[in-house]
Formats: structure tokens, C-alpha cells, sequence
């Protein structure tokens, strides 16, 4: 069996967020993220690939087309492929994120 500490496996990074691989297939991967306050993710779309961000801690401000939503510790966001998606630590603490996309597009 697979498992990780997911906690364990965060990193961060002045320069932008970090992004570590859990787990990954052909059919979905599974990453955490870590932003320090003030980085982002940039706006950006898929045109074939679901996504899922989950706050392990810390909180956020979430881009899903055009609206715009503060999330915090044990809540999800929902990006539907297509949808221009984004977000950006807009606290003054550390930010971690589980985030699931399917189908993974490192194999398309």
C-alpha cells in the first residue's frame, strides 16, 4: 500500500509556491502545495482536466472563472475543466494545499 505524511512532505520557497507530487497515475495525480504569504498560483484554465484544492492550513483566496472566495482550514474548492482557476495567499501566514486533478495531463 501507498501512503504518505503529508504534512512531512511540504515545502516552501521564497522565490513562489512549491509543489510536491503525492501520488500520480495515468488517470489522476495528487499533489500538496505550499505558498508563503503573498505567492500565488496564476489564473490559469485546462481545457480536459478536473481540479480539487483542499486547505490543509492556513487560508486563501480562491479564483474560479469569476468569482473570488476566501477559504480557510478543512474547506474545497471545485475547478471544473475549462474554468480560468487561481490563488493567491492573501494572509500573512503560511499556506498548504492537497490538490487532485483528473485526468492527469502529464499523459495526454
Amino acid at each position: 500500500m501507498e501512503h504518505q505524511d503529508v504534512m512531512a512532505q511540504v515545502r516552501f520557497a521564497a522565490e513562489k509556491m512549491r509543489k510536491v507530487n503525492l501520488f500520480e497515475t495515468r488517470n489522476f495525480f495528487c499533489d500538496v502545495y505550499g505558498f508563503e504569504p503573498g505567492q500565488e498560483q496564476k489564473a490559469h484554465a485546462h481545457t480536459g482536466e478536473d481540479k480539487i484544492y483542499y486547505v490543509l492550513s492556513g487560508r486563501g483566496t480562491f479564483q474560479v472563472d469569476e468569482e473570488f472566495l476566501e477559504l480557510g482550514e478543512q474547506q474545497i474548492v471545485f475547478a471544473p475543466a475549462g474554468s480560468v482557476h487561481g490563488i493567491k495567499n492573501t494572509s500573512d501566514a503560511r499556506l498548504t494545499l492537497l490538490v487532485f486533478m483528473t485526468p492527469n495531463p502529464n499523459f495526454s
